[in-house]
């Protein structure tokens, strides 16, 4: 069975992408990943990797066309997030790095507090507390 998972990302312009992610607080995966034309990060605990690739590459080896994230949604991304005050801080940085929140942060369901987001290409995530304390037994 696998042992990690890569989320590969095409990207308009790396460099503003790379200042976006590391704004709203992802970490630098410095190593093999970085380039001219890509770059890594780690997301949460288990270190999953994001990699950002300039988007003129990236049909090379997806021997697909790109999605057109403006007129669709090609997958959602969601983040846990440790509290209702960490979704607030990071859809407020996520607004002051280029990025939009389609999804204001909210309750739902009576235990669940998130946010949605999209970055300056237009992937979707989606950003969710669920608090323990409240969840239906």
């Amino acid at each position: 069975m696998a042992q990690d998972i890569w989320l590969n990302l095409p990207v308009k312009d790396l460099a503003k992408s790379v200042a976006f992610f590391t704004e709203i607080g992802f970490a630098r995966n410095l190593g093999p990943g970085n380039s001219e034309q890509s770059a890594s990060f780690t997301i949460g605990q288990k270190q999953v990797v994001l990699m950002l690739f300039a988007q003129d590459v990236f049909p090379g080896f997806t021997n697909n066309a790109l999605s057109d994230t403006s007129k669709g949604t090609e997958v959602l991304f969601s983040l846990g997030a440790d509290s209702r005050e960490q979704v607030d801080n990071i859809a407020n940085r996520v607004k002051s790095a280029g990025g939009a929140v389609f999804g204001e942060p909210r309750e739902s369901n009576g235990f669940m507090y998130g946010c949605g987001f999209c970055d300056p290409d237009g992937h979707r995530w989606n950003l969710l507390f669920m608090d323990p304390g409240k969840m239906p037994k």
